[in-house]
């Protein structure tokens, strides 16, 4: 159940202790939590092209089974998705094209959350595990939209900057605009 977590929490909290250890790309919090979302769709849109013969991850079939009955074509839809989570992580990774990676990834984790609730609903498991209980799905699922909008906002749209800046002479908020 906390597994989506962990591949999002454990990332993020490296990337953070780079950035402690002088990495300046994870300099910052916001930084170090979009790339840990890029890692962690990065795992999970691997999931979407997993046949049932590996057993470690929850797989295509898996996730086809929690496609809702008025979604067309499920196991192409599926595949759809995976690249969607694969080309969202790689729009996170760059500066210039990570507002629009993010907000497309806002839009993606809505249009998954029929997928989320079904799969609760009707007790799909995931690679034979339990299904993921609702009062979990739903707010691990705003979890991931409101990191996607976070990262969908440039760090000088971030109110508090401007101030942090005055604050600290000498500063430059256009080099935390960059990571």
């Amino acid at each position: 159940m906390f597994g989506t977590l962990m591949l999002l929490t454990g990332p993020t909290v490296g990337f953070r202790l780079l950035g402690t250890l002088g990495i300046s790309r994870f300099a910052t919090w916001r930084a170090s939590v979009v790339h840990g979302l890029a890692v962690m769709l990065v795992a999970t849109a691997t999931a979407h092209f997993t046949p049932p013969s590996i057993s470690v991850m929850p797989g295509h079939d898996d996730l086809a089974a929690m496609v809702p009955p008025f979604v067309p074509i499920p196991h192409v839809m599926v595949y759809v998705t995976g690249l969607l989570e694969l080309l969202g992580a790689a729009g996170l990774v760059r500066a210039v094209t990570r507002p629009m990676a993010g907000i497309g990834l806002a839009v993606l984790f809505v249009l998954m959350l029929p997928a989320n609730i079904y799969a609760a609903i009707e007790n799909i498991p995931l690679n034979g595990d339990p299904a993921t209980p609702l009062w979990f799905r739903i707010p691990e699922q705003l979890l991931f939209i409101a990191i996607a909008l976070w990262a969908a906002m440039t760090a000088r749209e971030t109110p508090h900057r401007h101030w942090l800046a005055a604050t600290r002479p000498g500063t430059d908020d256009t080099a935390a605009a960059r990571q």
